[in-house]
C-alpha cells in the first residue's frame, strides 16, 4: 500500500512539474514565434518587387482564365499573412487588379466583359528561409475574404496596412 501511495505522489508531482514547466515556456514559444514573423515579413518587404514580378509570370502562364492574357497587375501596399492549418506554412495574400485582353482563337475575342479590370488576391508562400510564388490568385476575393473562404485551411496571423496619405 505504502509503495501505492508513493508511486501515486511521484507520478501527480512529475505532472505538476510538467504543467509547470509548459506553462513557463509559453512566453518564450510566443516570443519565438513573433519573431520568426516578424522576420518573414521583413523578408517579404525586401523581396517584394521580385516576387511580384515572379508571380505576374507564373499566373500569366497558367493559362487562366483561359482564353484571355494578363496584360497588367496592380499590387495593393496592404498584406494579410496567414497560417496553414496543416503544414504550418506562412502565407502573404495581397490584393491585386488585373486586366486581361483575349487571345486570338481563344473564344473570348467578342465578351465585353474581358475589358474590365478583375479584383483578385495574389498568394506568396514562406518555406522558412525565403519566399516565393506559384502564381495562385483567387479571383473575386479580397485577401481578408480569401482567407475566411479558406478558413478551414488557413488561419489570420497578421494585418500589415499601407500608411495612407
Amino acid at each position: 500500500m505504502g509503495s501505492a501511495l508513493y508511486m501515486i505522489a511521484t507520478l501527480v508531482v512529475a505532472a505538476v512539474a510538467a504543467l509547470a514547466t509548459a506553462l513557463a515556456l509559453r512566453p518564450i514559444r510566443a516570443a519565438r514565434r513573433a519573431e520568426r514573423l516578424a522576420r518573414a515579413q521583413r523578408d517579404f518587404h525586401r523581396q517584394r518587387e521580385q516576387l511580384e514580378a515572379k508571380f505576374i509570370e507564373r499566373a500569366s502562364q497558367s493559362g487562366k482564365p483561359r482564353g484571355l492574357r494578363w496584360t497588367d497587375v496592380d499590387f495593393d501596399d496592404d498584406v494579410v499573412y496567414a497560417r496553414d492549418r496543416r503544414s504550418g506554412g506562412l502565407k502573404a495574400l495581397v490584393a491585386i487588379e488585373v486586366s486581361f485582353e483575349a487571345v486570338e482563337g481563344g473564344g473570348m475575342e467578342e465578351v465585353e466583359a474581358v475589358a474590365n479590370v478583375r479584383a483578385a488576391t495574389a498568394e506568396f508562400l514562406y518555406d522558412g528561409a525565403r519566399w516565393q510564388t506559384d502564381g495562385r490568385v483567387y479571383f473575386n476575393l479580397a485577401p481578408n475574404a480569401t482567407v475566411k473562404y479558406l478558413a478551414s485551411d488557413l488561419e489570420l496571423v497578421a494585418e500589415e496596412h499601407a500608411a495612407r496619405a
